[in-house]
Protein backbone atom coordinates (compact mmCIF):
# COMPACT_ATOMS: atom_id res chain seq x y z
CA UNK A 1 0.00 0.00 0.00
CA UNK A 2 2.72 2.47 1.15
CA UNK A 3 5.00 1.56 -2.61
CA UNK A 4 1.25 2.19 -4.51
CA UNK A 5 1.07 5.65 -2.36
CA UNK A 6 4.54 6.34 -3.03
CA UNK A 7 4.32 5.73 -6.67
CA UNK A 8 1.02 7.87 -6.82
CA UNK A 9 2.53 10.75 -5.30
CA UNK A 10 5.24 10.53 -7.76
CA UNK A 11 3.25 11.68 -10.46
CA UNK A 12 1.46 14.42 -8.70
CA UNK A 13 1.41 16.37 -11.60
CA UNK A 14 -0.83 13.98 -12.68
CA UNK A 15 -3.10 13.38 -9.69
CA UNK A 16 -2.10 15.55 -7.26
CA UNK A 17 -2.47 13.56 -4.23
CA UNK A 18 0.51 12.90 -1.73
CA UNK A 19 1.20 9.48 -0.67
CA UNK A 20 0.38 10.85 3.24
CA UNK A 21 -2.85 11.56 2.10
CA UNK A 22 -3.55 8.67 0.73
CA UNK A 23 -2.71 6.90 4.01
CA UNK A 24 -4.79 8.74 6.10
CA UNK A 25 -7.81 6.89 7.71
CA UNK A 26 -10.08 10.33 7.83
CA UNK A 27 -9.92 11.26 4.38
CA UNK A 28 -12.00 11.71 1.19
CA UNK A 29 -9.94 12.12 -1.97
CA UNK A 30 -12.28 14.21 -4.22
CA UNK A 31 -11.62 14.67 -8.34
CA UNK A 32 -13.15 18.25 -8.77
CA UNK A 33 -13.87 20.09 -12.11
CA UNK A 34 -13.89 23.24 -9.86
CA UNK A 35 -10.81 24.87 -9.02
CA UNK A 36 -9.56 24.43 -5.29
CA UNK A 37 -9.42 28.22 -4.79
CA UNK A 38 -12.57 28.72 -5.56
CA UNK A 39 -14.01 25.56 -2.73
CA UNK A 40 -10.91 25.44 -0.60
CA UNK A 41 -12.80 27.75 2.22
CA UNK A 42 -16.10 25.47 2.73
CA UNK A 43 -13.93 22.32 2.21
CA UNK A 44 -11.72 23.93 5.04
CA UNK A 45 -14.67 24.12 6.86
CA UNK A 46 -16.17 20.55 6.71
CA UNK A 47 -12.53 19.44 7.89
CA UNK A 48 -12.83 21.53 11.29
CA UNK A 49 -17.05 20.17 11.75
CA UNK A 50 -15.97 16.83 10.67
CA UNK A 51 -12.22 15.99 11.24
CA UNK A 52 -12.47 14.40 8.25
CA UNK A 53 -9.35 15.54 5.34
CA UNK A 54 -10.05 16.50 1.69
CA UNK A 55 -7.42 16.23 -0.80
CA UNK A 56 -8.70 17.94 -4.16
CA UNK A 57 -7.39 16.62 -7.47
CA UNK A 58 -8.60 19.68 -10.22
CA UNK A 59 -9.55 17.87 -13.09
CA UNK A 60 -11.17 19.97 -15.58
CA UNK A 61 -10.70 17.69 -18.34
CA UNK A 62 -10.48 14.27 -18.95
CA UNK A 63 -11.55 13.63 -15.88
CA UNK A 64 -14.12 10.37 -16.80
CA UNK A 65 -10.89 9.23 -19.18
CA UNK A 66 -9.02 9.13 -15.84
CA UNK A 67 -11.54 7.27 -13.60
CA UNK A 68 -11.71 4.50 -16.45
CA UNK A 69 -8.16 4.41 -16.94
CA UNK A 70 -7.51 3.33 -12.90
CA UNK A 71 -10.46 1.99 -12.56
CA UNK A 72 -10.69 -0.04 -9.20
CA UNK A 73 -7.10 1.24 -7.86
CA UNK A 74 -8.71 4.85 -8.70
CA UNK A 75 -8.10 7.14 -5.16
CA UNK A 76 -10.78 9.09 -5.89
CA UNK A 77 -13.75 9.02 -3.35
CA UNK A 78 -16.38 11.26 -5.31
CA UNK A 79 -16.60 13.58 -7.99
CA UNK A 80 -17.72 17.31 -9.05
CA UNK A 81 -18.38 18.07 -11.98
CA UNK A 82 -20.81 20.39 -13.81
CA UNK A 83 -23.65 19.22 -16.44
CA UNK A 84 -26.05 16.68 -16.32
CA UNK A 85 -24.39 15.40 -19.51
CA UNK A 86 -20.83 15.20 -17.70
CA UNK A 87 -22.52 13.08 -14.61
CA UNK A 88 -25.07 11.08 -16.91
CA UNK A 89 -21.38 10.16 -18.79
CA UNK A 90 -19.83 9.78 -15.29
CA UNK A 91 -23.20 6.92 -14.60
CA UNK A 92 -22.94 5.67 -17.98
CA UNK A 93 -19.50 4.57 -18.01
CA UNK A 94 -19.76 2.46 -14.64
CA UNK A 95 -17.37 4.16 -12.50
CA UNK A 96 -20.15 5.52 -10.10
CA UNK A 97 -21.80 4.22 -7.77
CA UNK A 98 -25.75 4.75 -5.99
CA UNK A 99 -25.65 5.74 -2.61
CA UNK A 100 -28.45 6.14 0.08
CA UNK A 101 -28.83 9.29 2.24
CA UNK A 102 -31.76 10.69 3.70
CA UNK A 103 -30.34 13.90 3.97
CA UNK A 104 -29.65 14.64 0.58
CA UNK A 105 -33.05 13.30 -0.48
CA UNK A 106 -34.57 15.91 1.82
CA UNK A 107 -32.24 18.68 0.96
CA UNK A 108 -32.62 17.99 -3.00
CA UNK A 109 -35.34 18.44 -5.20
CA UNK A 110 -36.29 15.09 -7.14
CA UNK A 111 -35.78 16.62 -10.39
CA UNK A 112 -31.78 17.78 -9.56
CA UNK A 113 -31.10 14.22 -8.14
CA UNK A 114 -30.54 10.69 -10.18
CA UNK A 115 -33.46 8.54 -9.39
CA UNK A 116 -31.36 5.41 -8.93
CA UNK A 117 -29.60 7.60 -5.95
CA UNK A 118 -25.82 7.92 -8.18
CA UNK A 119 -25.46 11.43 -8.45
CA UNK A 120 -26.99 14.73 -7.16
CA UNK A 121 -27.12 18.25 -7.99
CA UNK A 122 -25.58 20.56 -5.56
CA UNK A 123 -25.94 23.88 -7.78
CA UNK A 124 -28.82 25.27 -10.58
CA UNK A 125 -27.39 27.43 -13.39
CA UNK A 126 -30.64 28.66 -16.06
CA UNK A 127 -29.08 29.22 -20.38
CA UNK A 128 -30.93 32.37 -20.86
CA UNK A 129 -31.63 34.85 -23.00
CA UNK A 130 -29.42 38.33 -23.37
CA UNK A 131 -30.31 41.37 -25.40
CA UNK A 132 -28.69 44.57 -26.53
CA UNK A 133 -30.84 46.89 -24.74
CA UNK A 134 -30.77 49.99 -27.23
CA UNK A 135 -31.93 47.58 -30.27
CA UNK A 136 -34.55 45.20 -28.42
CA UNK A 137 -37.14 45.42 -26.20
CA UNK A 138 -38.03 42.75 -23.56
CA UNK A 139 -41.46 42.83 -24.77
CA UNK A 140 -40.48 41.19 -28.26
CA UNK A 141 -38.83 37.95 -26.85
CA UNK A 142 -40.87 35.29 -25.65
CA UNK A 143 -39.34 31.54 -25.74
CA UNK A 144 -36.32 29.84 -26.90
CA UNK A 145 -38.85 28.33 -29.57
CA UNK A 146 -39.56 32.03 -30.81
CA UNK A 147 -35.72 32.74 -31.36
CA UNK A 148 -35.74 30.16 -34.64
CA UNK A 149 -38.86 32.72 -35.88
CA UNK A 150 -37.33 34.37 -39.11
CA UNK A 151 -37.77 37.82 -37.80
CA UNK A 152 -34.21 36.94 -35.67
CA UNK A 153 -32.20 36.56 -38.52
CA UNK A 154 -28.81 37.56 -38.94
CA UNK A 155 -29.34 38.72 -34.79
CA UNK A 156 -28.38 36.01 -32.65
CA UNK A 157 -25.14 34.91 -31.46
CA UNK A 158 -24.30 31.30 -29.67
CA UNK A 159 -21.50 29.36 -29.00
CA UNK A 160 -20.50 25.94 -30.55
CA UNK A 161 -22.76 22.77 -31.08
CA UNK A 162 -20.13 20.58 -29.24
CA UNK A 163 -20.86 22.61 -26.09
CA UNK A 164 -22.56 20.52 -23.38
CA UNK A 165 -24.48 23.57 -22.35
CA UNK A 166 -26.25 24.01 -26.05
CA UNK A 167 -26.16 19.60 -25.89
CA UNK A 168 -28.23 19.60 -22.90
CA UNK A 169 -30.55 22.79 -23.90
CA UNK A 170 -31.29 21.06 -27.41
CA UNK A 171 -31.84 17.80 -24.96
CA UNK A 172 -34.43 19.79 -23.24
CA UNK A 173 -36.07 20.32 -26.23
CA UNK A 174 -36.36 17.05 -27.57
CA UNK A 175 -37.63 15.69 -24.44
CA UNK A 176 -40.55 18.70 -24.64
CA UNK A 177 -41.24 18.89 -28.57
CA UNK A 178 -39.31 15.09 -30.16
CA UNK A 179 -36.90 15.07 -32.48
CA UNK A 180 -38.76 16.35 -35.54
CA UNK A 181 -39.19 19.61 -33.95
CA UNK A 182 -36.24 20.58 -32.10
CA UNK A 183 -34.63 19.57 -35.22
CA UNK A 184 -36.89 22.50 -37.02
CA UNK A 185 -35.70 25.04 -34.13
CA UNK A 186 -32.19 24.20 -34.63
CA UNK A 187 -32.19 25.14 -38.38
CA UNK A 188 -33.85 28.13 -37.68
CA UNK A 189 -31.17 28.98 -35.31
CA UNK A 190 -29.00 28.57 -37.25
CA UNK A 191 -30.41 30.25 -40.84
CA UNK A 192 -30.84 33.08 -38.00
CA UNK A 193 -27.08 33.28 -36.80
CA UNK A 194 -25.38 36.44 -36.85
CA UNK A 195 -21.41 35.11 -37.00
CA UNK A 196 -20.20 31.35 -37.32
CA UNK A 197 -20.83 29.94 -33.64
CA UNK A 198 -17.28 30.76 -32.34
CA UNK A 199 -16.43 31.82 -28.07
CA UNK A 200 -17.50 31.14 -24.71
CA UNK A 201 -20.49 32.61 -23.64
CA UNK A 202 -19.19 36.19 -22.48
CA UNK A 203 -18.23 36.32 -26.21
CA UNK A 204 -21.79 36.25 -27.24
CA UNK A 205 -22.90 38.78 -24.57
CA UNK A 206 -20.05 40.54 -25.50
CA UNK A 207 -21.05 39.97 -29.28
CA UNK A 208 -24.84 41.99 -28.73
CA UNK A 209 -23.01 44.81 -26.47
CA UNK A 210 -20.65 45.32 -29.53
CA UNK A 211 -23.35 45.11 -31.90
CA UNK A 212 -22.50 42.08 -33.86
CA UNK A 213 -25.89 40.68 -33.24
CA UNK A 214 -28.92 41.60 -31.23
CA UNK A 215 -29.43 38.17 -28.92
CA UNK A 216 -27.12 36.15 -27.34
CA UNK A 217 -27.60 32.92 -25.23
CA UNK A 218 -25.67 32.03 -22.62
CA UNK A 219 -25.44 31.05 -19.04
CA UNK A 220 -26.73 32.95 -15.78
CA UNK A 221 -23.45 32.93 -14.33
CA UNK A 222 -21.54 34.11 -16.72
CA UNK A 223 -23.29 37.19 -16.54
CA UNK A 224 -22.59 37.50 -12.85
CA UNK A 225 -18.94 36.71 -13.68
CA UNK A 226 -18.51 39.53 -16.09
CA UNK A 227 -20.93 42.30 -13.74
CA UNK A 228 -18.10 41.51 -10.59
CA UNK A 229 -15.06 40.94 -12.87
CA UNK A 230 -11.76 43.38 -12.83
CA UNK A 231 -11.98 43.54 -16.80
CA UNK A 232 -13.81 46.71 -17.36
CA UNK A 233 -14.62 45.85 -21.11
CA UNK A 234 -16.46 43.01 -19.74
CA UNK A 235 -18.28 45.03 -17.24
CA UNK A 236 -19.12 47.95 -19.70
CA UNK A 237 -20.50 45.30 -22.04
CA UNK A 238 -22.49 43.36 -19.30
CA UNK A 239 -24.19 46.70 -18.67
CA UNK A 240 -24.99 47.00 -22.33
CA UNK A 241 -27.38 43.94 -22.46
CA UNK A 242 -30.17 42.98 -19.90
CA UNK A 243 -31.06 39.13 -18.91
CA UNK A 244 -33.97 37.58 -19.80
CA UNK A 245 -35.85 34.75 -18.25
CA UNK A 246 -37.64 32.55 -21.50
CA UNK A 247 -40.27 30.30 -21.14
CA UNK A 248 -42.46 32.15 -18.30
CA UNK A 249 -45.40 31.05 -19.34
CA UNK A 250 -45.32 27.26 -19.94
CA UNK A 251 -42.92 25.02 -18.65
CA UNK A 252 -40.33 27.52 -17.46
CA UNK A 253 -36.38 28.43 -18.17
CA UNK A 254 -34.08 25.51 -19.12
CA UNK A 255 -31.67 24.85 -15.95
CA UNK A 256 -28.59 22.81 -15.48
CA UNK A 257 -26.93 21.91 -12.29
CA UNK A 258 -23.21 21.26 -10.95
CA UNK A 259 -23.41 17.99 -8.85
CA UNK A 260 -21.06 15.14 -7.08
CA UNK A 261 -21.40 11.55 -7.16
CA UNK A 262 -19.47 8.71 -5.33
CA UNK A 263 -16.83 7.09 -6.86
CA UNK A 264 -17.65 2.94 -7.79
CA UNK A 265 -13.95 2.93 -6.43
CA UNK A 266 -14.45 4.95 -3.26
CA UNK A 267 -12.35 3.09 -0.34
CA UNK A 268 -13.88 6.13 1.77
CA UNK A 269 -17.02 5.47 0.95
CA UNK A 270 -19.04 7.12 4.29
CA UNK A 271 -16.35 10.53 4.28
CA UNK A 272 -17.48 10.94 0.78
CA UNK A 273 -21.47 10.59 1.52
CA UNK A 274 -20.52 13.18 4.26
CA UNK A 275 -18.97 15.40 2.16
CA UNK A 276 -21.84 15.46 -0.48
CA UNK A 277 -23.86 15.76 2.31
CA UNK A 278 -22.20 18.47 3.77
CA UNK A 279 -22.36 20.27 0.76
CA UNK A 280 -26.12 20.23 0.82
CA UNK A 281 -26.38 22.05 3.58
CA UNK A 282 -27.53 25.51 3.95
CA UNK A 283 -23.98 27.04 5.21
CA UNK A 284 -22.43 24.87 2.09
CA UNK A 285 -24.99 25.71 -0.16
CA UNK A 286 -24.98 29.51 0.52
CA UNK A 287 -21.20 29.49 -0.38
CA UNK A 288 -20.88 27.15 -3.62
CA UNK A 289 -23.46 28.70 -5.23
CA UNK A 290 -22.66 32.25 -4.64
CA UNK A 291 -18.61 31.73 -5.18
CA UNK A 292 -19.99 31.07 -8.93
CA UNK A 293 -23.33 33.14 -8.85
CA UNK A 294 -25.54 30.13 -9.26
CA UNK A 295 -28.55 29.17 -7.43
CA UNK A 296 -28.71 26.80 -4.79
CA UNK A 297 -30.59 23.64 -5.04
CA UNK A 298 -31.95 23.65 -1.46
CA UNK A 299 -35.01 25.81 -1.09
CA UNK A 300 -34.54 28.58 1.09
CA UNK A 301 -31.15 29.22 0.94
CA UNK A 302 -30.24 32.71 1.08
CA UNK A 303 -28.79 33.93 -2.76
CA UNK A 304 -26.08 35.92 -3.52
CA UNK A 305 -26.77 39.83 -4.03
CA UNK A 306 -26.06 39.94 -7.80
CA UNK A 307 -28.09 36.76 -8.28
CA UNK A 308 -30.96 38.06 -6.72
CA UNK A 309 -30.94 41.24 -8.39
CA UNK A 310 -32.06 38.80 -11.27
CA UNK A 311 -35.36 38.74 -9.68
CA UNK A 312 -37.54 35.46 -9.47
CA UNK A 313 -37.69 32.84 -12.41
CA UNK A 314 -39.97 30.13 -13.13
CA UNK A 315 -37.63 27.15 -14.10
CA UNK A 316 -38.29 23.92 -15.85
CA UNK A 317 -39.58 21.33 -13.79
CA UNK A 318 -38.24 18.18 -16.05
CA UNK A 319 -36.47 15.82 -14.29
CA UNK A 320 -32.60 16.14 -15.85
CA UNK A 321 -32.20 12.23 -16.25
CA UNK A 322 -34.62 12.79 -18.98
CA UNK A 323 -32.40 15.57 -20.45
CA UNK A 324 -29.80 13.20 -20.40
CA UNK A 325 -31.72 10.39 -21.92
CA UNK A 326 -31.70 12.85 -25.30
CA UNK A 327 -28.06 13.80 -25.31
CA UNK A 328 -26.79 11.63 -28.26
CA UNK A 329 -30.07 12.66 -30.20
CA UNK A 330 -29.34 16.52 -29.45
CA UNK A 331 -25.94 15.92 -30.80
CA UNK A 332 -27.48 14.18 -33.53
CA UNK A 333 -29.57 16.90 -34.90
CA UNK A 334 -26.78 19.52 -34.34
CA UNK A 335 -24.86 16.99 -37.03
CA UNK A 336 -27.59 16.90 -39.36
CA UNK A 337 -28.47 20.66 -39.42
CA UNK A 338 -25.01 21.52 -39.77
CA UNK A 339 -24.53 23.30 -36.73
CA UNK A 340 -21.03 23.54 -36.10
Amino acid sequence: MRLSAFILAASAAVTGLSATAVAYAKEVNLYSYRQEKLIRPILDDFEKDTGIKVNVVFAKKGMLERLKSEGMNSPADAILTVDISRLMAHKQAGVLQPISSDTLTKNIPAQYRDPEGVWYGLTVRSRVIYYAKDRVKASDLSTYEDLADPKWKGRICIRSSSNVYNQSLMASLVAHHGSAAAEKWAAGIKANLARKPQGGDRDQIKAAAAGECDIAVGNTYYYGKMVNGKDQAQVEAAKKVAMFWPNQGDRGAHVNISGAAVTKSAKNKDAAIKLIEYLSNNKAQEFYASSNYEYPVKAGVNLDKTVKSWGDFKADAIGLDKVADQQVEAVKIFDRVGWR
